[in-house]
């Protein structure tokens, strides 16, 4: 049995954020986990390609991935990184806007609210 993970338009949006969660939290995975990951994810190589340059099965290489996958989500999950992230960039963008609209007040208490997530 040959298991293909396919990379659809609307999978597009999971690997984005897999991609973050991979930035924020490499550093808690093994080398192999990170190995698997940056292949997979970063240099866009099959399963069949990973799992020749590991010498392991394809199904092992998924399965290892998918663990990962939920490893990074379950660090998201007790951290928060990603999410303080987004947060801050919104915070960020808000304030942008604001300053062009010279609404000074507004975005001292946005920096105030960036200043607290800290």
């Amino acid at each position: 049995m040959e298991i293909h993970l396919t990379r659809s338009p609307c999978m597009l949006e999971k690997t984005t954020r897999i991609n973050f969660l991979y930035d924020f939290y490499q550093a808690l995975l093994t080398d192999k986990q990170r190995n698997y990951m940056e292949m997979y994810y970063l240099e866009d190589l099959s399963l069949g390609e990973i799992s020749e340059s590991f010498n392991v099965s394809r199904q092992a290489i998924y399965d290892n991935i998918r663990r990962t996958e939920q490893m990074l989500e379950d660090y998201e999950k007790k951290l928060g990184l990603y999410q303080k992230f987004q947060e801050r960039q919104n915070l960020l963008k808000q304030s942008k806007e604001l300053l062009s609209e010279q609404k000074y007040e507004q975005v001292t208490a946005i920096i105030d609210q960036i200043m607290e997530m800290e």
